[in-house]
């Protein structure tokens, strides 16, 4: 019983795709939009060659567990979309596919998709209904409050 979970976000953000892509390139800016209770850390050493195939070492807790996470980017396509997706960590499946679009006025409308599973059967559905999908809808609340304040200091 595999049933795959999707959180989908637009944001319109100030400066064109090739600014706000450059942004996200960085996988280091991901410890400032990631709320500090999860104190998650990047740990591969900047600077990260981004590209097919680049992978991406974190930390972080999940309601005080530890948790290590390993991603792939395996799709990158400079300025318009790039996917990470997890290879280890906490999910049975994570895939991120970030979009970026101009819109008028110099802006740019970035969409992020995630398509995630828990895994664990009825138990992670369940998981999932009480903690898990509300765990990441609020990361990216987070991210979206946090996105343009650290957009204009870049």
């Amino acid at each position: 019983m595999k049933t795959d979970q999707i959180v989908r976000r637009e944001q319109r953000l100030p400066g064109p795709p090739e600014e706000v892509f450059a942004f996200f390139a960085d996988a280091h800016n991901l410890e400032a939009l990631t709320p500090p209770l999860l104190r998650f850390r990047v740990l591969t050493p900047a600077p990260i060659a981004m590209g097919p195939g680049t992978l991406i070492r974190y930390e972080l807790r999940v309601r005080r567990v530890p948790v290590s996470w390993l991603t792939e980017i395996t799709t990158w396509d400079p300025p318009h979309r790039f996917v990470d997706e997890q290879i280890k960590g906490p999910y049975a499946l994570w895939h991120h596919t970030h979009t970026f679009e101009p819109i008028g006025d110099g802006d740019t409308l970035m969409r992020d998709v995630v398509r995630y599973r828990i895994g664990f059967g009825p138990l992670g559905m369940l998981a999932n209904r009480l903690v898990v999908r509300r765990d990441v809808e609020r990361i990216f609340d987070f991210r979206a409050q946090r996105i343009p304040a650290l957009l204009a200091a870049a």
